[in-house]
């Protein structure tokens, strides 16, 4: 069985490309720092030249895209850009290259890393919130429209995890990036649509975001 991670340099795409190694899968990695595992290309997923590397890849059975950046909003508005070209234009386009072929063979697994954030309107990292509610609406999309086909779509929606990505000064339910990993090949395992954990965290976003969403509208008013 052939595994794409896109973003597996560190955190869990790198935790997750080693369990599927352990378990027997070849795997291949493509992220803009290097992985000290598998097969792996350097690139960065906002460029030409990661079309070009995903173009020229052979048909997987799985891929999971875990890149995924966030930074805080300043007056410079080019990190939430850029928080928008990584986390969902970048999935855009892996899932762009890898489905074809998916879809040919008949059967395939898609995955995308993305947040409990993705309920939530943010006034402290909007690119990240709103690239987040932008993968997980794309990926369920897909997977009704793919899953009869054959070919699964997976979203996986994350709380706070022990990564570099969890600069919040409080990350209630945080979880080990070993537990994200049990939770993603899980999803591996059963091809489940939507997965959030931990559970008691969705539980909290869902009541809290249509109040933070109402919040907006009034100071917009």
């Amino acid at each position: 069985m052939r595994a794409l991670i896109v973003g597996n340099s560190d955190g869990i795409g790198l935790a997750l490309s080693r369990r599927l190694l352990g378990e027997g899968w070849q795997v291949t990695g493509v992220s803009r720092s290097p992985a000290p595992v598998g097969e792996h290309h350097v690139v960065d997923v906002t460029t030409a030249e990661f079309d070009r590397v995903l173009a020229g890849l052979p048909g997987f059975d799985l891929c999971v895209y875990a890149a995924g950046i966030g930074d805080t909003l300043t007056d410079d508005l080019r990190a939430q850009t850029r928080a928008i070209a990584v986390n969902l234009l970048g999935a855009a386009r892996t899932i762009e290259a890898v489905v074809p072929p998916m879809l040919r063979a008949g059967h395939g697994h898609v995955i995308g890393l993305s947040s409990m954030a993705d309920g939530l309107i943010s006034a402290d990292a909007p690119g990240y919130a709103a690239s987040k509610a932008g993968l997980t609406s794309y990926l369920l999309g897909l997977d009704a429209a793919l899953r009869p086909r054959g070919v699964a779509v997976s979203a996986v929606r994350f709380g706070f995890v022990d990564t570099k990505m969890a600069k919040s000064p409080v990350t209630p339910f945080r979880i080990s990036v070993e537990k994200a990993v049990d939770v993603l090949m899980g999803c591996v395992r059963k091809r489940t649509a939507l997965v959030s954990y931990p559970r008691r965290m969705a539980v909290l976003t869902g009541a809290v975001g249509p109040a933070l969403r109402i919040g907006a509208r009034l100071r917009r008013g």
